[in-house]
Parts: structure tokens; sequence; C-alpha cells
């Protein structure tokens, strides 16, 4: 069985989404500000480097953002979801659905979340909370959220998200006959519901931070797993309740 399934993955279709995920974060590694010029950024101020940042609100504008945040959220989500396509692709291997439908429906979602993801970027960069490379610059922001993606691990909408993302042989049972581009936009709206608040902690992490973005893939395609999933989802919700409170303490102090 595991190795039928490890063939099935080595198909056309999958090889190109492979090929999108790494084609995705090679961009982003492009893109991505080094730390040394975030170092001197902060020691010489942001006009030293403004010229030099590409994905900045002032030289990328706002649809360069949201192709920032597409390839972001298509580098991050696309791994956390294999599980859920490979499930899809055994299911439908001999009922010929269209794979690629339902990957395109999945992103359509993310490209939603990019354009409001970029939208705030700009709004809060014009606000000087961000700096113009995306990092929080206000201990308030920075705090409140993680208060609030801490607050969201508890929460009975994610758990219910979860719950989904974790058996996707029932999931797509439920809504087989929507076909797979309405499937791909089920999938991406319930990725969505498990995720949104973490991916917005790039405004605390750094937009653009490979670190970061590498370490929260980890944890959102763990908590997407049946057998480790559950122990993670609410401690983590605890660290990053602490972890606010204790940047909001530090900033009044």
């Amino acid at each position: 069985m595991v190795a039928a399934r490890i063939r099935g993955m080595a198909r056309s279709h999958w090889l190109a989404l492979y090929g999108g995920i790494v084609i995705a974060w090679g961009a982003l590694y492009v893109m991505a500000l080094p730390a040394d010029l975030r170092s001197a950024g902060a020691v010489y101020g942001a006009e030293f480097l403004q010229s030099l940042c590409v994905v900045s609100p002032d030289a990328a504008g706002f649809f360069g953002l949201v192709a920032m945040w597409l390839l972001m959220s298509a580098a991050m989500m696309a791994p956390t979801a294999l599980p859920a396509f490979a499930t899809y692709d055994e299911i439908g291997a001999r009922a010929g659905t269209r794979f690629g439908a339902l990957i395109g429906g999945y992103l359509a979602v993310w490209a939603g979340f990019s354009v409001l993801a970029a939208a705030a970027q700009m709004m809060l960069t014009q606000a000087g909370a961000l700096t113009v490379f995306g990092d929080s610059r206000s201990a308030a922001l920075s705090g409140a959220l993680l208060i609030l993606a801490g607050l969201y691990q508890f929460s009975a909408l994610k758990e219910a998200c979860l719950s989904k993302c974790r058996a996707p042989l029932a999931f797509f049972i439920q809504h087989w006959d929507e076909g797979p581009l309405r499937n791909g936009l089920r999938l991406g709206a319930v990725c969505l519901g498990c995720c949104w608040a973490l991916m917005l902690l790039a405004f605390v992490g750094g937009v653009m931070n490979l670190a970061f973005m590498g370490i929260a893939t980890l944890v959102m395609a763990l908590e997407k797993l049946t057998w480790i999933g559950a122990v993670i989802t609410r401690p983590l919700g605890g660290l990053l309740i602490a972890g606010g409170i204790v940047t909001l303490a530090a900033a009044i102090v």
C-alpha cells in the first residue's frame, strides 16, 4: 500500500506540483533580504536599503506585495496539504478527476488571502507599525498578533478546520460530487481556517524571513497530522499567548 502510494506520487502531475513548490521557495530565497543587510538597515536606517529591497511597499507596489504573499502562501501551504492532495489523487485515480483543478481551487483561496495580507502590510507600513521590510516595529502590534494567534489555537473554528484536514478521506467523500475545483476551494478554505493566524505572524517573525517561513511551515504541517497535531496545537497556543504577554510587558517596562 505505501509503496503503491509512493509510486503514484511520482507521476507527472505530482512532479509538476513538487516543481512548483521548489520554484516558489527558490523565488523567495532570491527575494529574501539577508540578515546582514537587515542589520545594516537597523544601523543606517531603512532609506539605506530601500533601493535593494524589491518587496518593500515603496519599491514593489501593491501588486508586487500580492505576488510575494502568493509565493509565500504557495511555498508554505502546499506542503502542509500534501496528505490531502494524495488522498484526493488516490480515490480519484479511477474516476479521471482533474488534479490540476483541485490545486487551482486551493491556490485561489490563498490568492484571496494574499490580497488581504498585502493590503494589511501596505496600511501597517504607512501607519509606521512595520518597517519597509515588513517587520513589526511596534511591540503592541507584535504582542497583539502573538496573543491573537495563541487564542485562536483554542478556538472551535480552528479545531473544526483541523479535524477536516486530519481526515481528508471523509472530507472528500462528503463533497466528492462537487468536482475537483469546488473541492479545491473547500480544502483551501479549511486550510485557511487552520492557518491564517499563524501566517500573520510573518509580521512578527519577519516577512520574507526564510527561517520563520521554514519553521512555520513545519508547525502547520505537523498540526494537520492526526498523531501529533492534537498534542501540539494547544501547547503552541499557550506559548504564543505567553510570548505576546511578555512582549507587551517588556514594552511597558
